[in-house]
């Protein structure tokens, strides 16, 4: 109800056991706690919180403008909604390797159960574009250890994400992520990975968990759960795919409104009022007071 009865720790626990196991998790990107709720209802693994879908619902592009307050206090909101684990996006980390450590402190004291570190130069942008800058291997691996060191959970997931595959090739990125497990990575991200062949070569090369990135209009072919499970992936984030499905709803809405004048064409594709009120479980706050869902209806 308000607040989740799950303990975070044991988020983070379940979120480690089920990494153990030869299932393929898949965590759908929340743009809000709301949707995170229906990700739950659905049955999914967990919930991915995205550092571009954090910028541009503020208004921005995926450049790093955003502040450690403001990802941090979004994400306590989404996890908060959720019993399911949490992962969430930090960049670059948001300064330099004390600032790293900070941030992996917030976040667990926040509710989430992992994060993940990229290895770019700011202003970083979507690993899906090209131009990306990167930094030597040696500063990440000082921000992964700043990570691990500040880490006041033990459950708490440090994942590192390289960017390195589009400008550096595909053996280097490897060779990267190789030096991040050294580090203390429990998890790498390997991103804007091109075929299977890529894939495949990465996960016979890193022994820890691996997470791929399928988003739309990217870089990567769009490998369905049973590849990616076939292939040994531990983990798939479907980042942007709810907002962007949502902004075109809304797009398409206005168009319809504006052309006639009324909403009325458009209800039937909206959630209805008793959906909503499902998926919040308004009935259970008359718990606490008589008068607060001692209405009817009207479908």
């Amino acid at each position: 109800m308000l607040f989740q009865t799950t303990d975070p720790k044991e988020k983070r626990k379940l979120f480690r056991s089920q990494l153990k196991s030869s299932k393929l998790l898949r965590f759908p990107g929340a743009y809000s706690p709301l949707v995170a709720m229906a990700i739950e209802r659905k049955k999914y693994d967990g919930v991915y919180i995205s550092g571009a879908v954090l910028s541009n619902d503020l208004g921005y592009p995926d450049i790093g403008l955003t502040t450690l307050s403001e990802v941090s206090q979004r994400g306590r909101q989404i996890a908060r909604a959720t019993s399911l684990p949490s992962i969430i996006d930090i960049d670059t980390g948001f300064g330099e390797p004390m600032s790293v450590a900070r941030t992996v402190q917030e976040m667990t004291e926040l509710g989430l159960s992992g994060c993940h570190l990229e290895d770019q130069i700011n202003p970083k942008r979507c690993g899906h574009l090209d131009g990306k800058g990167l930094v030597e291997s040696h500063e990440m691996i000082k921000k992964i250890k700043a990570a691990e060191k500040g880490k006041t959970d033990s459950h708490f997931l440090i994942i590192a994400r390289t960017d390195s595959r589009a400008s550096e090739g595909l053996d280097k990125a490897i060779a990267r992520a190789q030096a991040y497990v050294d580090a203390g990575a429990e998890m790498i991200f390997p991103e804007a990975l091109q075929d299977e062949k890529e894939f495949e070569a990465f996960r016979k090369a890193i022994s820890v968990p691996l997470l791929a990135n399928m988003t739309e209009f990217g870089k990567s072919k769009l490998l369905n759960a049973t590849q990616l499970q076939n292939l040994g992936y531990n983990l798939v984030i479907y980042p942007v795919t709810t907002m962007r499905i949502a902004m075109k709803a809304v797009e398409n809405a206005l168009d319809q409104i504006l052309k006639d004048g009324t909403q009325e064409h458009v209800v039937p594709r909206m959630q209805t009022r008793q959906e909503l009120y499902d998926l919040l479980q308004y009935e259970r706050y008359n718990e606490f007071d008589q008068n607060v869902f001692n209405f009817k209806i009207n479908s």
